[in-house]
């Protein structure tokens, strides 16, 4: 069986067709679930298409390169940009600087990067694009959340205007507050977990209100 976006094998025709909606139309996707590194990076792997051997644009949003080197091992990357949040911090050093102007600075840099991923592409096709963006908890922590929402507004409607699939990693519990406030935003919400000698995940798509139970996750090293 093909596997859908994120290599959900699905448990029914209708939400099966809605992930292949969210690979044919672009999509954001928030993932959440606290203390679970390992499994984050597993579903990373399925959502960056590691698994597809169709070819790929990537564009890493983080504060290292931990995230962005650990991945390109199957499919085909045609382009890979890393966009290095640690270096977007002039406020640090000037403090006249209002501190929201680095989220705003961080958004021009997002946008402009997936332009011209669009124009080396001339025209991505759907899905094409894939956008990991590394755990929001930092930014939450730094800049005030209404500036964290804008700034995230404005990358996922990037992604939606060239159909790319973009992926946000939220290493909180699934009823945090922050999981709440930011949910609106997003196409769909992946719960991952570990149990035992096993990752697994949980869908949730916002538009149908559907779920599926927590479905196995494979490890990957």
């Amino acid at each position: 069986m093909e596997r859908d976006p994120g290599g959900v094998a699905p448990e029914s025709a209708t939400f099966a067709n809605e992930l292949a909606t969210l690979k044919r139309e672009g999509s954001n996707i928030l993932v959440v679930g606290a203390d679970t590194a390992d499994a984050h990076d597993a579903v990373c792997h399925r959502l960056l298409g590691d698994t597809d051997p169709g070819p790929r644009y990537r564009l890493f949003v983080t504060n290292s390169d931990t995230r962005s080197t650990s991945h390109g091992s199957g499919g085909t990357v045609e382009s890979a940009w890393t966009i290095d949040c640690s270096e977007l911090n002039p406020s640090a050093d000037d403090p006249t600087v209002p501190a929201a102007s680095n989220l705003g600075t961080l958004g021009i840099e997002i946008v402009e990067t997936i332009d011209e991923l669009d124009d080396t592409a001339d025209g991505l096709a759907p899905s094409e694009l894939r956008v990991c963006v590394d755990s929001l908890v930092p930014l939450l922590q730094e800049y005030a959340a209404e500036h964290v929402f804008r700034l995230l507004h404005l990358a996922t409607s990037r992604v939606d205007h060239v159909d790319g699939m973009g992926h946000y990693h939220l290493p909180l519990d699934r009823d945090h507050d922050a999981v709440n406030l930011l949910e609106p935003l997003f196409d769909a919400i992946v719960e991952v977990r570990a149990r035992d000698d096993r990752y697994e995940q949980r869908w949730y798509l916002r538009d149908q209100e559907t779920s599926t139970d927590w479905i196995s996750l494979d490890r990957r090293h």
